[in-house]
């Protein structure tokens, strides 16, 4: 069962981390999210839904 766990968690991190990658912050705030995230699945994932830079999705034109 906890093997679905790890699934999971590397999943939102993947998310996460593309989520990081489309958004206007500079390309230092991105590799040092990318790396809290990749070095602290879990807390990094926190963090980032709380405090890190939200992806620029567009919208309606």
């Amino acid at each position: 069962m906890g093997y679905v766990f790890g699934i999971i968690i590397f999943v939102l991190d993947v998310w996460a981390i593309a989520s990081v990658i489309n958004t206007n912050a500079s390309m230092g705030t991105k590799i040092l999210w990318i790396a809290l995230i990749a070095i602290l699945p879990v807390v990094g994932l926190i963090l980032w839904y709380f405090m890190g830079p939200k992806a620029n999705y567009g919208g309606p034109a």
